[in-house]
């Protein structure tokens, strides 16, 4: 299939990475450590950790699971917490044991949570106590042998470990009643992994790194199977990327994303890593005002969000008043940014949200738009170096260029299939290897992508698509409108008919409104028949809209 997108790529851009080298990421772990050893690399409540604490601690960590668990290479561990300094640490003995990281959400229900440690095999977990009562529930149904548990605050110094652990506690009472006798605690771990020394491990590409797990919106989370060439290859591809535009040891990136999400893993935790950079993590991303403080006080080159965040951000008076001079670029993804929100925040910032896309499956990146984009464009933009993108129709056929399809991709950060899922692999990907993502896009002259829809959630209204993107997209445009989510819903005469929940604004804003604002930008069977008036929408973990959950209402 010819590139025609190559033309687009940035001066300085490669269309190619290097892919002759048998890598892992431990590998870039051992190189991050030697080259930056004093900088900061991770920051968390005003406490930083540099390259070399980390390269020390999370040794420590290794050595735990290896000599005092007696676990060996290929065995997995489930982490469960949100943003702090422990994760990273976790995270990096883990791999650098030549383990399996497996990422678990904290706001999973005993439910999810059973069936991801069975699915995965986890033999031990690293847990927040204020979600260790949901593991309680389910730890004599699963195979978990230790459990490794941590407070908010153990990494931080003594004092402000003492004031914070007791505030979580005792204060804001965060943390459910529960009891797990044979825990051990997380520092604790740390001091006996300590009395060893890490064995070193051979770890090659096609090693597992991760089973991370979809999000489960169509059923049962499903476990990507993750190796570390797939890993190094997105880091490599999206290193090539940034290169222009960003300097080694000098990046600064503010991750309110959660990091047992794809996204932040790897575009935040491990390319700013391999960069030099440092990274300040914000374990409560829902806390506006906190964010907004935050991005005050570190002045951020870099940051990443969704376009809930985005629209949270640009909603908060405050926000509007920061420095953001040393900001280079913004990229959103996860979900689709609104064309409202990313024109709000190119007025306030100076700088167009440069939209990307991705997918659990691909590690994530598969396209992103360039970085000197002049305005938001409305495209997920172009595929990324040694990556190629085809779109197709059922049979696996390439549609016509500008016509919708499948987005379906191939390259090296694919991974080689779900775990002990064989039937949903066959499901996954044509038999020349392109995965197939369930999302339906069209490319347009240049080689730029657009997304129109999910597969699953397309209305057919009268024999015609309707794609809830585009509904959503229009509505966000009313100036009294927060945010907006669609869904198709059963109706007599045209088969399905399109509904909106939205979240108001201005209270002012009423039904007919509304609809009156729609049928001057939509043709009439994609006008909305029903409006729902809601507080808020429903959001997973990483804010993006479930829609899913809207079909229940």
């Amino acid at each position: 299939m010819q590139k025609h997108w190559l033309e687009q790529y940035p001066q300085g851009v490669n269309a190619e990475i290097d892919l002759s080298a048998d890598r892992s990421l431990v590998d870039l772990f051992d190189e991050g450590f030697k080259e930056f050893g004093k900088s900061p690399a991770f920051s968390n409540m005003d406490v930083d950790m540099s390259y070399a604490e980390l390269d020390a601690r999370s040794q420590d960590f290794a050595a735990y699971l290896q000599h005092e668990l007696g676990f060996a290479k290929g065995d997995r561990v489930a982490i469960m917490m949100p943003n702090l300094l422990q994760y990273p640490i976790a995270l990096f003995g883990i791999l650098r044991a030549g383990m399996v990281a497996v990422n678990v959400n904290p706001l999973y229900t005993a439910r999810e949570l059973e069936h991801q440690l069975s699915d995965a095999g986890a033999r031990a977990i690293v847990i927040v106590e204020n979600f260790a009562s949901t593991l309680e529930k389910v730890l004599d149904k699963v195979a978990v042998e230790a459990v490794i548990t941590t407070q908010i605050g153990d990494c931080l110094p003594t004092v402000k470990r003492t004031v914070v652990n007791f505030a979580v506690k005792h204060v804001k009472r965060m943390v459910p009643t529960f009891k797990l006798p044979s825990a051990i605690g997380f520092n604790t771990a740390l001091a006996d992994g300590a009395k060893h020394k890490m064995t070193s491990v051979q770890v090659n590409g096609d090693d597992i790194a991760f089973l991370q797990y979809t999000g489960g919106t169509t059923g049962l989370a499903k476990g990507a199977i993750i190796l570390h060439r797939n890993m190094v290859a997105n880091i490599a591809q999206a290193q090539e990327w940034l290169g222009p535009w960003t300097e080694k040891g000098r990046e600064l990136i503010i991750t309110p994303l959660p990091l047992y999400h794809i996204f932040a893993l790897t575009a935040n935790c491990l390319v700013f890593f391999q960069q030099g950079g440092k990274n300040v993590l914000i374990t409560n991303p829902r806390d506006i005002p906190a964010l907004v403080k935050e991005f005050g006080k570190h002045k951020p080159t870099a940051f990443t969000g969704v376009n809930t965040l985005f629209n949270a951000l640009v909603s908060d008076e405050n926000f509007a008043k920061l420095d953001f001079s040393r900001l280079k670029f913004t990229l959103g993804g996860g979900a689709a940014v609104q064309k409202a929100v990313a024109e709000k925040w190119h007025a306030i910032t100076g700088l167009p949200l440069i939209e990307a896309y991705g997918l659990t499956e691909a590690s994530p990146a598969v396209a992103i738009n360039p970085l000197n984009l002049d305005s938001y464009n409305g495209s997920i933009g172009i595929p990324i170096p040694s990556t190629d993108v085809s779109i197709r129709d059922e049979q696996g056929n390439e549609v016509a260029q500008g016509e919708p399809g499948e987005l379906c991709v191939k390259g090296p950060q694919v991974m080689p299939g779900y775990w002990n899922k064989p039937e949903e692999n066959d499901k996954t990907f044509f038999p020349d290897g392109y995965l197939r993502t369930g999302d339906i896009a069209r490319f347009d002259t240049r080689g730029y992508l657009y997304i129109v829809d999910r597969k699953k959630d397309m209305i057919l209204v009268s024999g015609f698509n309707v794609y809830p993107n585009e509904i959503e997209d229009v509505v966000a445009q009313h100036p009294k409108v927060m945010e907006a989510a669609c869904i198709g819903v059963p109706n007599e005469k045209s088969g399905e008919a399109v509904k909106i929940f939205v979240v108001k604004r201005d209270e002012s804003l009423s039904e007919k409104e509304l609809t009156d604002f729609c049928r001057e930008e939509l043709t009439g069977y994609k006008v909305p028949k029903h409006i729902v008036f809601l507080n808020e929408l429903p959001k997973s973990n990483v804010g993006k809209i479930l829609r899913k959950d809207l079909r229940d209402q």
